[in-house]
């Protein structure tokens, strides 16, 4: 299954409108999409180096949008679309943890989901449930995403073939190093909260609160 969507989306990177799909790719992948799309960034900037720059930006603004619309999901559809994703992705007990996590590093912690294996629709989608302010979020989710789109653009530019050979033949080993990176990533991003004393408290205070908020609502 794996290598078949691999190959499927390693086909978009020879479509005629392989640009529509990377900002399609990018936008979804964002707000609930599994796949990343930086493979088909790759070797679109591969096959066409003098417009990396251009795929990069495109991929930045797409993810943007798809990010607006994760947190659309965390702010009007949390319930039906937000709680089943974070409890797929055992997260679903981090919700206070992660509210003293925007409170105290709300910016860094979207630029560390932007630009990082860590799911970006993660971020997004507590972004919008916790009601982070959206022009720190737009802010953040701009330099995150532009980093790392930008960055796998110059790389492919200077050595596509080589990473696409490891890639083609390592696909198993590369997927479960990338599983490792996001896992490993969550736990930083859930963790950064945890902090003592009066922090503590105020997460424990939280995670309270949202007991009784859900008794209440049952």
């Amino acid at each position: 299954m794996l290598r078949g969507l691999y190959d499927w989306t390693m086909d978009k990177a020879a479509h005629p409108h392989a640009v529509w799909w990377l900002a399609f790719f990018c936008f979804i992948e964002a707000s609930f999409f599994p796949i990343p799309p930086h493979p088909l960034l790759g070797l679109m900037c591969l096959a066409e180096p003098k417009k990396a720059i251009r795929f990069g930006l495109i991929a930045t603004g797409a993810s943007v949008l798809g990010g607006l619309f994760g947190y659309a999901i965390g702010a009007f559809a949390f319930d039906l679309v937000g709680i089943p994703l974070m409890n797929a992705i055992g997260l679903g007990d981090s919700l206070p943890q992660a509210q003293c996590t925007f409170d105290e590093y709300g910016v860094a912690a979207v630029i560390i989901a932007a630009a990082t294996p860590v799911p970006f629709k993660l971020l997004t989608i507590t972004a919008g449930f916790l009601g982070m302010a959206i022009v720190p979020f737009l802010l953040a989710s701009i330099a995150g995403r532009a980093l790392i789109f930008l960055t796998v653009g110059i790389l492919f530019r200077a050595f596509g073939a080589p990473i696409k050979r490891v890639i083609d033949k390592y696909l198993g080993t590369v997927t479960t190093v990338f599983v490792v990176l996001v896992v490993g990533g969550i736990l930083a991003i859930t963790q950064l909260g945890g902090g003592e004393g009066e922090e503590a408290d105020a997460c424990a205070t939280a995670q309270q609160a949202t007991v009784q908020q859900d008794a209440a609502a049952a």
